[in-house]
């Protein structure tokens, strides 16, 4: 039948979307907790992972502004979650570090997520988690670039 592996595609999108949009949503919820947003959870993780990147390189990996990436950076900055050092090779630029007080942030916000994720994997039954489990590496590939 012409056709029906794209509605299939189709279908399974519509089915995935809305249970995706739940889990991130309530994922985004428990960096609330800690005090801070989701975005800014994300960008203290990848500062962790990269440091001494710069607001431009990040502003480039987020997709977003430099001018915005910038008031971010400012916003984590005051509250103490992020510092600045100056680049040895080039005195304009500066590269940023997660602070004590930010990786503490982030733990907190990354054990809230996997109690909360972990909890609802135990309701699931063995099938459903192993199920899940299996499609983990293929949702991974949904947002490569």
């Amino acid at each position: 039948m012409p056709g029906a592996p794209e509605n299939d595609v189709i279908g399974l999108a519509e089915a995935l979307r809305p249970a995706i949009l739940r889990v991130s949503r309530r994922l985004r919820q428990e960096a609330q907790k800690a005090g801070i947003s989701a975005q800014d959870a994300l960008l203290l993780g990848h500062i962790r992972k990269h440091p001494g990147i710069g607001v431009s390189a990040l502003a480039e990996v987020e997709r977003t502004s430099k001018p915005t990436m910038s008031a971010h950076i400012k916003r984590l900055e005051a509250a103490g979650l992020v510092a600045r050092s100056s680049d040895a090779e080039d005195g304009r630029r500066s590269g940023l570090a997660i602070t004590p007080s930010g990786a503490r942030t982030l733990e907190l916000i990354r054990r809230q997520r996997n109690d909360w994720l972990a909890a609802r994997l135990a309701r699931l039954s063995p099938a459903e988690r192993e199920a899940v489990s299996e499609a983990t590496p293929a949702l991974l590939r949904l947002v490569e670039p």
